[in-house]
């Protein structure tokens, strides 16, 4: 047992002698656009596995992570990407012709695509540490003075691929992964003077969740409705709804047993969800019960941000989330920018978090998400829900915006401007599913986008860019992103690829 604690702590210092490096090299890799680097991208859900298996064709959303093929158009960075299987060529062919001004062949000679040859539910990152040939094929790729990892989010095992490669990784240490938690991201947000649902401790099973479910309503004595929440849930898979209405009628001293017997009848946000399974996972992964925020007119809005290793917090972007399931808890997609009503009132309030977070010693990106409702005077009431502390569902369709156009976000206004100083939006979805999708193949999919134009267009800068294309056979699920120069363009972008698809699948085609 001291071996093993020796070699993990040799291991844990190893990581953080790796991210010094990472910071002394700070500015080539923040100048990677010009500069001589390899970035190794692992674009592994290292998510609990069983709530992944709540999300159809959980291992395609490895693709998400394609838009880093873009940097490719800097004719010194060399991309090295792996995945759990194979891509379809098509599909890199298709964000290899994204690139301005670059030749196809020469983009395509600094790619070096690596597979796992594994489609089980295990996460990439342990598929490649499972692999040691593997992961010398990676290590002998990459130049180690001039690579560095990113990932979609950090945990032990990234952490140790870090160390056995040698590469330093562009992530939080996982040692800071509390704070991406449903009950970190309350600490921070009373540690920063953000305001928050009012809720409960972290408990560990059913018994004390019902007492501290009592203990919220007693201090809530007007609450409707409460969220059940598993600590480590994501995406709002983990998330139920106690309606409070049933019981509304019993005395303080009847509520905590009332409660406990009431989780049967949670309203589950994830399909299928039972609660023998959901309580199971109370031991492993801890919950919370939060006030439910009740609102006439309500909105999902986020703020992204990320922490350089100087220190220093950027405001990367806002977005109101397109949320679905039985009670509106699960993110489905996005729309750049949030409302100009409280856009940079959600900066500020995203910047005191990302402060915080700083001085904890994060790293990279970080999403804080909100509830906004609108006040009898018009104001905004803005609460924070919780802390991503890694890539998340809106990184993907920025990312896309601002390597395709390489504009800039101005803090001032909220906006991003195109080089030519013109304010871009988009509608983003990870989630565009209907059963008559299935059978599409990737080729099917570029005929549908040639045939009727719509494909992203450099010179306009406007128009739709497509990810999660491996989904589509199997499972009829698509995600893109839809750029336009107004909301309403957007929106008209997205509507439309929706309309071709349905038409192209109407039943009605024919050889």
């Amino acid at each position: 047992m001291q071996e093993l604690n020796n070699s993990s702590s040799e291991s844990a210092q190893q990581f953080r002698n790796l991210q010094t490096e990472l910071r002394e090299r700070w500015g080539a890799i923040e100048e990677f656009d010009s500069g001589d680097c390899d970035i190794i991208v692992i674009p592994s859900l290292s998510l609990d596995q069983q709530e992944m298996l709540k999300i159809e064709g959980a291992y395609h959303y490895e693709e998400r992570h394609l838009f880093s093929l873009i940097r490719l158009r800097n004719p010194r960075t060399r991309l090295i990407y792996i995945t759990s299987e194979p891509l379809h060529p098509m599909i890199v062919d298709y964000y290899l012709q994204l690139l301005p001004g670059i030749p196809f062949s020469h983009a395509r000679d600094r790619l070096l695509l690596f597979c796992a040859y594994d489609a089980s539910a295990k996460s990439l990152t342990q598929k490649i540490l499972d692999r040691p040939r593997l992961m010398d094929r990676i290590r002998q790729a990459a130049r180690p003075t001039k690579s560095y990892m990113v990932c979609y989010n950090s945990t032990p095992l990234e952490r140790e691929l870090s160390v056995k490669l040698g590469i330093p990784l562009w992530a939080s240490d996982p040692d800071l992964l509390y704070w991406g938690t449903k009950s970190g991201s309350r600490q921070i947000f009373k540690e920063c003077g953000v305001p928050c649902p009012d809720g409960s401790e972290l408990v560990w099973n059913a018994e004390d969740l019902a007492e501290s479910a009592a203990g919220l309503w007693e201090r809530q004595p007007h609450l409707q409705r409460m969220v059940i929440k598993l600590n480590e849930g994501f995406s709002g898979e983990g998330n139920a709804i106690l309606d409070l209405k049933p019981i509304a009628d019993k005395a303080p001293q009847e509520r905590v047993k009332a409660i406990g017997d009431r989780f049967q009848n949670l309203r589950f946000q994830s399909r299928g969800e039972t609660w023998d399974n959901f309580s199971s996972r109370i031991p492993e992964l801890g919950a919370i019960a939060e006030a439910f925020i009740e609102g006439e007119k309500k909105f999902s809005p986020s703020v992204q941000g990320r922490i350089v290793p100087s220190g220093e917090v950027e405001i990367l972007s806002t977005h109101d989330q397109i949320l679905g399931g039985p009670d509106g808890q699960i993110f489905l997609g996005c729309r750049f920018p949030a409302d100009e009503s409280y856009r940079i009132a959600l900066q500020e309030l995203g910047w005191k978090v990302g402060q915080n977070l700083a001085k904890k010693g994060a790293l990279e990106r970080f999403g804080v998400d909100f509830l906004a409702v609108k006040q009898p005077d018009g104001k905004w009431d803005l609460q924070a829900i919780e802390i991503n502390l890694r890539k998340g569902g809106t990184t993907h369709p920025f990312m896309a915006l601002k390597l395709l156009t390489n504009g800039r976000y101005e803090r001032t206004t909220g906006l991003f401007y195109s080089q030519q100083g013109r304010p871009k939006y988009y509608v983003a979805s990870d989630n565009l599913k209907k059963e008559r999708y299935r059978g599409l193949l990737p080729n099917d999919l570029m005929d549908i986008i040639a045939d009727n134009q719509l494909h992203f267009d450099t010179g306009t800068e406007t128009g739709s860019v497509f990810h999660l294309m491996g989904c589509l056979s199997e499972f009829g699920k698509l995600g893109l992103t839809s750029i336009g120069n107004s909301q309403q363009e957007a929106e008209e972008m997205y509507n439309k690829v929706v309309k071709v698809l349905d038409r192209e699948t109407s039943g009605d085609f024919r050889f």
